[in-house]
């Protein structure tokens, strides 16, 4: 089964999504048949759709278009982890078969190791009860506190996501490239390769400009803990839904059938659960 690993949804409101440009590609409401309609001509059967703001009203809604619609095979939502009350919206969720994973939008906090404070690793160790996995949104300047979460929770399942956000549009590498490595040592993290149009210059990026990252977490991670994602309708600020997929579709062309059919959907299957 073909999976993409990532991306959203939203009916959008200029106060709700303060990160939109006004007049981008973005503008606009993004929903489940706009997606399907993309996925279809390329063989994708389904997607998990991640949280593109920081609310439990986003999450429950996220859910009901779930309900809705079986292409949608997991949710990733929003909780507080830091909230005093985190087991309980955790334990409400959880019981939907559709919530998988909770995320936080970590590369806005102005504290590069907001993950290690005291609340939010309390919240972290309350998912593995509920069986749930945690997508880190970070920055490569958050990149050494990832780590530090990561080996402190070593029976959680994490996920990074958009490798971490390198600057490709300068062609930055180092120190990316050694703490990617530092972190994909850690057995209980996957990686997303998703997000890299957006690093890229919008306007004239090549191909070309991703391999040398692309070669950076395939060797680092290993096909079998990566999970292709489009970060659609993100993507749109620099490429087309097709144009994002096809750059690993390209890069992964001699792959053995057995590892392509796991970086394209079944590696994100394990990891969320997804029957």
């Amino acid at each position: 089964m073909k999976i993409d690993a990532h991306q959203h949804f939203w009916k959008y409101e200029a106060d709700q999504y303060p990160w939109i440009p006004v007049g981008s590609p973005l503008h606009r409401d993004w929903l489940p048949s706009d997606l399907a309609a993309l996925q279809a001509p390329l063989g994708f059967e389904g997607s998990v759709a991640v949280q593109a703001r920081q609310s439990l009203e986003e999450s429950r809604w996220l859910l009901e278009l779930s309900d809705a619609d079986p292409r949608i095979k997991a949710v990733v939502g929003w909780v507080d982890l830091r909230a005093d009350n985190v087991s309980d919206d955790l334990a409400k969720l959880s019981q939907h078969p559709k919530f998988k994973g909770v995320r936080h939008v970590v590369q806005e906090e102005a504290d590069d190791n907001f993950m290690l404070g005291e609340t939010f690793m309390r919240g972290i160790g309350a998912l593995h009860a509920f069986g749930l996995t945690y997508d880190i949104l970070i920055y490569p300047k958050q990149l050494p506190a990832a780590i530090k979460l990561v080996e402190k929770f070593p029976n959680q399942p994490f996920v990074l996501d958009h490798i971490a956000k390198p600057n490709i549009r300068e062609g930055t590498r180092s120190p990316w490239r050694e703490q990617i490595r530092e972190l994909a040592k850690l057995p209980n993290i996957l990686c997303k390769v998703s997000g890299m149009v957006t690093e890229a210059d919008h306007k004239q990026w090549k191909a070309d400009d991703f391999k040398p990252y692309l070669d950076v977490v395939f060797e680092a991670f290993g096909v079998e803990r990566l999970m292709v994602g489009s970060d659609w309708p993100v993507c749109l600020f620099a490429a087309s839904y097709a144009q994002s997929l096809m750059l690993t579709e390209d890069y992964t062309r001699d792959f053995f059938a057995l590892e392509k059919a796991g970086f394209f959907g079944d590696n994100c299957a394990r990891f969320y659960g997804v029957e």
